[in-house]
């Protein structure tokens, strides 16, 4: 894009949406974190205030309450099972100075998916390890494997294959996806040209898409950003969603900002709105303002998709946006707000 039309957005974006209805600003240090998990906000700042412990230790001690707490069970073990009926989880953490990054996804039978993912970030020069190698390299770290499965996730895998295995996320295969579980093989050609996809019937919401994603600034303008999730209930076995993949499901950068997503991942990975916003942060849109754009661009290609973002700059200005649910909510301390305060805003709709 040329000068003279980055100049005319941005020009646009001033005075189309106003600063004042579409951002809070606060204080440094701060937590921020996608929907009403006020236990992880809660654990993230006793570490990083009141332990004096980093920023780092702060996002995986604040994540890790959800995991241990399966967060509206789609955080940690014990909930969305694949069509295979195994739990499987993903993770990331990132470095907001270095731009280090660390994450598993597919990760079998470490309950501990953020832990580990930080010590990909600390112990390896590696970005991402994935599936059952990933599960040996915690091992090889001092993780202990489990069972990621529960009394639940099993319920519901054997609920879903009494249903004939609906809703799935198969598509140009036989037999029918839409009335049959698998196993499957591709469908012809001509077959596969009259297929279209619909993403509204597949059950895409905030239950089955509740990952946290999180944010911790230091007083002193560090940042990094991360997220923890079990995916998607029902999704094809290997599947890695958004949230282990930078710049998608979180994204950090010293002196800028940080973002994070949640929602469908299949979708929006396909823009990488964390890293987006924060670019733009960097170009001088505000928090409020790239939030709400950066939707917006995904719904323009998919409007049955559903999602939310959250993006903080270095001084501790913050704002969501959301499409695809009634309101959208997220959890976020400071100095100025003393305790966790939830915050709420009205999504977009189509």
């Amino acid at each position: 894009m040329s000068a003279p039309c980055i100049s005319v957005l941005l020009f646009a974006i001033f005075v189309f949406y106003p600063l004042s209805c579409s951002s809070q600003t606060g204080l440094l240090p701060v937590v921020i974190n996608t929907w009403p998990f006020t236990n992880a906000t809660s654990a993230a700042w006793n570490t990083l205030v009141n332990k004096k412990g980093s920023i780092y230790d702060a996002l995986v001690d604040g994540c890790s309450v959800c995991e241990i707490e399966r967060c509206d069970g789609s955080v940690g073990p014990g909930g969305s099972p694949d069509e295979n009926g195994e739990t499987t989880l993903d993770a990331m953490v990132m470095n907001g100075q270095t731009f280090d990054v660390g994450a598993v996804g597919c990760l079998r039978r470490i309950p501990t998916a953020i832990a580990v993912a930080r010590a990909v970030m600390d112990y390896t020069e590696q970005t991402l390890l994935v599936g059952e190698l990933a599960t040996q390299f915690a091992v090889e770290m001092g993780f202990k494997e489990t069972n990621l499965s529960s009394d639940s996730s099993v319920t519901m895998w054997k609920d879903w294959k009494a249903k004939n295995c609906q809703p799935n996320y198969r598509t140009n295969v036989t037999p029918d996806p839409t009335k049959n579980c698998g196993p499957y093989k591709p469908k012809s050609v001509l077959e596969s040209l009259q297929q279209t996809e619909y993403r509204g019937n597949k059950n895409i919401d905030r239950r089955n898409h509740d990952t946290i994603g999180m944010v911790v600034i230091d007083e002193h303008g560090n940042i990094t950003a991360g997220t923890t999730t079990n995916g998607l209930n029902h999704k094809i076995p290997g599947r890695v969603g958004d949230s282990p993949i930078m710049g998608a499901g979180a994204y950090a950068m010293n002196g800028v900002g940080g973002a994070v997503a949640t929602g469908d991942g299949d979708v929006m990975m396909r823009f990488l709105p964390s890293f987006l916003a924060v670019n733009q942060m960097e170009a001088g849109v505000p928090p409020g303002i790239i939030t709400k754009l950066t939707i917006q661009m995904i719904a323009k290609y998919y409007p049955k998709f559903s999602g939310a973002l959250i993006a903080i700059d270095s001084k501790g200005t913050y704002g969501a946006a959301c499409y695809g649910f009634p309101v959208f909510h997220y959890s976020v301390i400071n100095p100025v707000l003393k305790t966790v305060t939830l915050k709420s805003v009205e999504c977009l709709v189509n």
